[in-house]
């Protein structure tokens, strides 16, 4: 997805250009390790994109994370919650330190702004842009070309096996029983593949469903049902891959797809391996969104805190400023959006900088600019 395309849930152009005194209330949430310093670069980039569009973004800091967590016991209280509801967005930089127990900060802070704020698309575009190297083709020695590899994934956010269900019984004994639910409702897959439908449409109208239909049946089924109606009630082509398929077909053959639609699980996975083929988890956005707007979507680089490379100046801030353009596409303002994302190729096509502090310096150079190019 490109910045600027039209996606559900989006703010139209005529909203925009009717409030030409538009400000947008921003939590940002740097959190732990890189976090800061790459989400300090992307408020920069969208503050520098907001003065040329005539809007303004009155940010909020909010300090939950992992440093948090270990000098307060504190994940996401409910005060904390209230406030960040009263966001029209959230830039998220990345949580967790090796303090931190697993789970702790994933389910009490991620999962849950998921759960509360209803942010049931998780949108991971997948592009391979001029002046990344992507990884050479196994068995060709070659390398997939810059227009070949231009995808979307759109994962379901709030159900599957990351919905909580499943206990363990008779723990510390040989009988130790572990079970993990996959829980798929009719109403949360069919919002989903709405979503994934409708943006298929604006793009060349083909949608793929990823799932493991002829192994897990009963989910499968259902996802295979709603999917089927959807794309005739959107007018869009759909095709279907088992999810190990379509793992190798991205790597081989990724202009098999445009839109892919996912459970939670399979989508988690197939996202990272999307960000693999386009130069790595540093140049991925990603964009926890609510598109019907009854609270706000929370937008994040994916590579996370880097706790060992943190405050040495060596983070790239690529994926946090991508993301912080998939924010602004959502908050209505594509042309800004649009500019962010030139921003990126211009700076990559002259080589990738070496450090945070280069890729700022040459991206607001960019972005002060006609049009960011």
């Amino acid at each position: 997805m490109m910045p600027g395309d039209s996606v559900p849930g989006d703010v139209s152009a005529a909203e925009v250009a009717a409030d030409p005194k538009r400000t947008y209330v921003v939590t940002h949430l740097p959190g732990d390790g890189v976090g800061p310093e790459v989400t300090d670069v992307a408020r920069a980039c969208v503050d520098a994109a907001a003065a040329r569009h005539g809007f303004t973004v009155d940010w909020r800091h909010c300090g939950l994370g992992g440093q948090h967590y270990l000098a307060t016991g504190e994940v996401l209280p409910d005060s904390v919650l209230d406030e960040l509801r009263k966001s029209d967005a959230i830039l998220l930089g990345a949580v967790g330190t090796p303090d931190v127990p697993p789970g702790v900060l994933e389910r009490g802070l991620l999962l849950r702004l998921r759960f509360e704020l209803d942010l049931y698309v998780n949108l991971r575009p997948s592009k391979l842009r001029a002046g990344v190297g992507g990884p050479a083709l196994v068995g060709t020695g070659g390398k997939h070309e810059v227009n070949g590899l231009d995808f979307v994934i759109v994962r379901e956010n709030t159900e599957g096996l990351y919905a909580g269900a499943g206990g363990t019984v008779h723990r510390g004994t040989e009988f130790e029983t572990a079970t993990e639910e996959s829980l798929n409702t009719w109403a949360g897959v069919r919002r989903c593949v709405r979503y994934a439908a409708k943006l298929a449409a604006r793009r060349t109208g083909r949608l793929t469903l990823v799932h493991k239909t002829n192994v897990l049946t009963h989910a499968g089924d259902l996802w295979q049902r709603i999917a089927t109606e959807v794309a005739g009630e959107e007018g869009v082509q759909l095709g279907y891959a088992h999810v190990d398929a379509a793992c190798l077909w991205m790597v081989e053959d990724p202009r098999r797809f445009d839109v892919i639609v996912t459970d939670n699980l399979f989508g988690d996975i197939i996202s990272d391996l999307g960000a693999a083929l386009t130069g790595g988890l540093g140049y991925a956005p990603s964009g926890n969104l609510n598109p019907d707007r009854t609270g706000p979507s929370v937008f994040e680089p994916v590579h996370g805190s880097a706790p060992d490379i943190a405050g040495q100046g060596l983070a790239n801030p690529a994926g946090a400023v991508l993301s912080a353009g998939l924010m602004l596409a959502h908050l209505g303002e594509a042309a800004a959006a649009t500019d962010l994302d030139a921003a990126i190729d211009a700076v990559l096509a002259e080589g990738a900088p070496a450090s945070t502090g280069a890729w700022e310096q040459a991206l607001l150079a960019r972005l002060t600019q006609a049009g960011g190019a």
